[in-house]
C-alpha cells in the first residue's frame, strides 16, 4: 500500500463513520432501524449516481480492496454476533405456532422464489440453472432475526407471547435459510467437488460441537478478579471465530458460514453474561466495519441503467417477495387460530429482511449466482420490503395497544402465556 493508498483509505473511513451515523439518524427520524439508511447511504455513494463519477472519487478502486478486506471482517464478527444471539432454548419452548409459522414463512417463499428464477434464467442465470433457482428460492425466504428484534424492542413487543412468536420463527427461518444457502453455495462448483466440501463441513460442525463446545464451557466460566471474561477467554473466542471461518472458506463454503457455526456452538451458560461482555466487547469494531460493508455492498448497486425492463423484473420480485413472505406467515399463523390482525403483525415482520439480506446476496454474487444487474434489483427489494414493516406495524399494532407479559430474564419464551391472550389489540378502523 502506497501512501497516498493509505491517507486515502483513512480518509474514506473517516468519510464512511460520518455517512453512517448522518444515514442512522435520518433513519431513525423516519420511524425505520438506523441499519437501513446505513444501507440506502452505502447505495447513494456508489455507481447510481452521477454515472458512478463520485463513487470513483471518493472510493477508487485501487482502494476497494482494503476496505474490502476491513468489509469482510465486519462480516465475520456480525455473524459470529448472530450465532450467539441464537437460542436454541426458545425453539424448543417456542410452541407449535412459532414452528408452523417459520415454517410457512420459509417454504411458500421458496417455493414462489424458485418460480421466478426460473422466469429470470433466461436473462441473469450464469452458474447454472438449478443453483440459481434455488438460490433465488432462498435469498426471498429470508428474515433478517437482528433487525426484527430491534423492531421489536422499540416498538414495545419484545416481552409479548407474539413478540416471542415472532423471535422464535424468524430464528428457525434464519437457521434454515444458512443451512440451505451453504449447500447452494457449494453447488456452484460444477466439477462436483462441491458435495465433497458439503460433507466435509459436518464432521467439521461436529468437531467444534462435541470437542470445542466442551473446551469453551470450561473456559468462559473462568472470570477475573473484577467478574468479567478473562483476557485469555477473549483471545480463545477471536481466535477460534476466525479460524472457523478461515476452514469454511477453505472447504470452498463463503467464511460467513464458518462464523455463524462458531456463534452456534458457543455454550450458552444461564446467568453469566458473558454474551453480554462479548457483544460490549465487539459493539465498537462493528460499528465501524458494518458501515464499511455497506459501501462495498452500495459500490455493487448500479441503478442507473435499470430501465423498463428493470423496473418490470423489480416489480415482480417485490411482488413475490412479499406475497410469498407475507402470505406464507400470514396463513401459517391462521391455521394455528392467531386472529387475523394478529397474523398480520406476525407476517410483517416476518418480511423483514436488512443486512441479513444483503449479506445473502453478497455470498450470491461473490459466488457467481447472481449478475451485479439482479444483485442491484433484490438489494433494492430487501431495502422496501424491510422500510415497509415500520409504517405497517405503527397501523397494525400500535404501541399502546401492546399488553407486555411477565418473563424470565434468562429464557422469555419459557413463561410466555398462550398467544391467544396477548395479542395486539385490534385498531379501531
Amino acid at each position: 500500500m502506497t501512501d497516498l493508498q493509505a491517507a486515502i483509505l483513512l480518509a474514506d473511513l473517516a468519510l464512511i463513520v460520518v455517512v453512517a451515523q448522518l444515514a442512522g439518524r435520518v433513519a431513525r427520524a423516519l420511524g425505520q432501524p438506523p441499519v437501513l439508511g446505513e444501507i440506502v447511504g452505502g447505495i447513494l455513494v456508489g455507481p447510481t449516481l452521477f454515472d458512478g463519477a463520485l463513487a470513483e472519487t471518493l472510493f477508487p478502486h485501487d482502494v476497494r480492496p482494503y476496505l474490502g478486506a476491513l468489509a469482510d471482517l465486519g462480516l465475520v464478527l456480525f455473524m459470529f454476533i448472530v450465532g450467539l444471539e441464537f437460542d436454541f432454548s426458545r425453539l424448543r419452548g417456542s410452541g407449535r405456532v412459532a414452528s408452523v409459522t417459520a415454517l410457512g414463512a420459509t417454504l411458500v417463499p421458496f417455493g414462489l422464489g424458485c418460480l421466478l428464477a426460473l422466469h429470470l434464467a433466461g436473462t441473469h442465470e450464469s452458474s447454472g440453472r438449478l443453483s440459481f433457482v434455488l438460490f433465488i428460492g432462498v435469498a426471498l425466504s429470508v428474515t433478517a432475526f437482528p433487525v426484527l428484534a430491534r423492531i421489536l424492542e422499540d416498538r414495545g413487543m419484545a416481552g409479548t407471547a407474539l413478540g416471542t412468536i415472532a423471535l422464535s420463527a424468524a430464528a428457525a427461518c434464519d437457521l434454515a435459510v444458512w443451512t440451505m444457502l451453504s449447500f447452494v453455495q457449494a453447488m456452484v462448483d460444477g466439477d462436483g467437488r462441491g458435495h465433497w466440501r458439503v460433507i466435509l463441513v459436518i464432521p467439521f460442525a461436529l468437531f467444534l460441537y462435541f470437542c470445542v463446545r466442551p473446551l469453551l464451557r470450561r473456559l468462559l466460566a473462568r472470570r477475573g478478579s473484577d467478574g468479567a471474561l478473562t483476557t485469555t477467554s477473549r483471545a480463545v473466542l477471536l481466535t477460534g471465530l476466525f479460524a472457523s471461518a478461515a476452514v469454511t472458506q477453505l472447504l470452498g463454503l463463503h467464511f460467513v458460514f464458518g462464523a455463524f457455526l462458531f456463534g452456534l456452538v458457543v455454550p450458552r451458560i444461564e446467568g453469566s453474561g458473558y454474551r453480554q461482555e462479548v457483544m460490549r466487547d465487539t459493539r465498537f469494531a462493528t460499528g465501524l466495519l458494518l458501515p464499511v460493508y455497506f459501501i462495498v455492498a452500495g459500490l455493487k448497486v448500479d441503478l442507473s441503467g435499470v430501465g423498463v425492463p428493470g423496473l418490470g423484473e423489480l416489480t415482480l420480485i417485490m411482488l413475490v417477495a412479499v406475497v410469498g413472505k407475507f402470505g406464507g406467515a400470514w396463513l401459517a399463523a391462521r391455521s394455528q387460530g392467531l386472529p387475523s390482525r394478529s397474523s398480520a403483525v406476525l407476517a410483517t415482520l416476518m418480511n423483514t429482511r436488512g443486512l441479513t439480506e444483503l449479506v445473502a446476496l453478497s455470498v450470491g454474487l461473490q459466488a457467481g449466482i447472481l449478475d451485479e444487474r439482479l444483485y442491484s434489483l433484490m438489494v433494492v427489494m430487501a431495502v422496501v420490503t424491510t422500510a415497509a414493516a415500520g409504517p405497517l406495524l405503527a397501523w397494525l399494532a400500535p404501541r399502546q395497544s401492546t399488553k407486555v407479559v411477565s418473563e424470565s430474564p434468562d429464557n422469555p419464551s419459557r413463561s410466555a402465556p398462550s398467544h391467544a391472550s396477548v395479542v395486539p389489540a385490534p385498531r379501531d378502523e
